[in-house]
């Protein structure tokens, strides 16, 4: 990415907090977990606008906070959770990040190109926290519980075991359960989604270097950019519109993901 820096001093919570419009409390309990994690998914849009214009990654916690933060992009979920992460670990949230597998409308096993965040609250529980994912996903963290149904605000999810894939996020769709994502306990650290990232960012057979992708959480449900193609999510149906120019692309952006692309 462009203006990349090592600088820790611009990296602020109370920056990232003002960023995600959250007031809250920033004790380490459920509730404040599950509320910063809906703020984020509100506020940030998942996108991978940076691949699109040929733009290179940084998974640096300076640069990723430069991006989504000061520059207010979003990201896709080695970025998006990274920098999570580190807003929970700067509020004394004990994390620890796991390698998963996006499984939702997959044929067959896919290679792990997902991140997602094991978070402990003060009471000792532990949940999983996820605000990389452009399609549906948890509103709120879920415990890390065998068989336990989670109603949510866009659906219920529930977690099975499987002997090669691991934990498996399951969700109802089309009236009936479907898997959404798998990871296992082996512990990650941040050098271990260099290469994954680097796959995704690059690889022809990557979907993130095949079209476009733009999703933002919205109070009256979400809107997305897949391709050229903008889709606003309402109570009362779809939108669709496709931008006759790259100008009406980029307004487009701004008006609907506050978006300001300088590349």
């Amino acid at each position: 990415m462009d203006n990349k820096t090592n600088d820790f001093a611009q990296c602020t919570v109370e920056g990232y907090l003002e960023r995600i419009a959250y007031e809250g409390p920033l004790d380490n309990s459920y509730k404040t977990l599950a509320a910063l994690q809906e703020a984020h998914l509100k506020a940030v849009p998942y996108e991978n606008l940076d691949i699109r214009y040929g733009v290179p990654l940084s998974l640096e916690i300076p640069d990723l906070y430069h991006k989504i933060v000061i520059q207010g992009r979003g990201g896709y979920c080695f970025e998006s959770n990274a920098l999570f992460r580190w807003l929970l670990l700067e509020l004394g949230f004990p994390v620890t990040s796991y390698m998963a597998r996006f499984l939702r409308d997959e044929v067959g096993i896919p290679m792990r190109r997902h991140q997602v965040l094991k978070v402990e609250t003060e009471d000792g529980a532990s949940y999983i926290c996820d605000v990389g994912v452009g399609g549906n996903i948890p509103t709120w963290p879920y415990p890390l519980i065998l068989d336990k149904v989670y109603h949510q605000d866009n659906g219920s999810y529930r977690l099975q075991k499987d002997d090669f894939l691991g934990w498996v996020l399951e969700e109802i769709r089309q009236d009936q359960w479907s898997q959404l994502y798998s990871f296992t306990e082996e512990v990650q650290i941040p050098i271990d989604f260099i290469m994954p990232s680097f796959y995704c960012e690059y690889s022809p057979d990557s979907p993130f270097t095949q079209r476009t992708m733009v999703s933002l959480r919205t109070p009256e449900g979400r809107v997305t950019v897949a391709d050229e193609e903008f889709r606003i999510f309402t109570k009362e149906g779809v939108e669709t519109f496709v931008p006759e120019s790259e100008e009406e692309f980029r307004i487009a952006l701004e008006k609907y993901f506050g978006i300001v692309l300088d590349i």
